[in-house]
């Protein structure tokens, strides 16, 4: 079984979108039972929070049914926990490194990190906030590219 804990700043947009993206996927694929999946903040900021209505809505639109939810914040015991911490932006790489300094099994990375670089065309391996650019939809497209990159990398 493979363990993946998505990452981003306050956890009720991009990284429980990814968890529920890929949960889907995994479902979709018949392996669902091969992962654990769940989702953390960098920051305290939204702790218990549900998901944010334009993101629940946005996965809505395309099928996803997402779950109960309530943001909570990375702990340093999720890197034992988790074989992958997968994170949005180098933003939540960098508050990352003040919960968890080390990385010596090589665990984290950024989810567009694991999309083939032709597919991303030259375009960032960050994946916008929709909280500041409310695009849903561009964030959307890239955590499904990641996350059907990831799954396809697990195989």
């Amino acid at each position: 079984m493979y363990k993946i804990l998505f990452v981003c700043h306050g956890n009720i947009c991009r990284s429980v979108m990814a968890e529920f993206v890929f949960k889907t996927l995994a479902k979709n694929s018949g392996r669902g039972d091969l992962f654990e999946v769940n989702s953390a903040a960098t920051s305290t900021e939204e702790i218990g929070n549900p998901i944010y209505p334009p993101a629940l809505k946005c996965l809505q639109g395309h099928g996803i049914m997402a779950a109960q939810h309530r943001a909570r914040q990375v702990i340093q015991t999720d890197y034992d926990h988790y074989d992958f911490l997968i994170l949005m932006d180098k933003n939540n790489l960098r508050n990352l490194r003040r919960i968890i300094p080390n990385d010596p099994q090589g665990k984290i990375s950024m989810l567009l990190e694991h999309v083939d670089p032709a597919l991303l065309g030259g375009r960032s391996i960050e994946v916008a906030d929709p909280w500041y650019t409310n695009d849903f939809e561009t964030a959307y497209r890239d955590i499904l590219l990641g996350c059907q990159s990831l799954m396809d990398e697990l195989q």
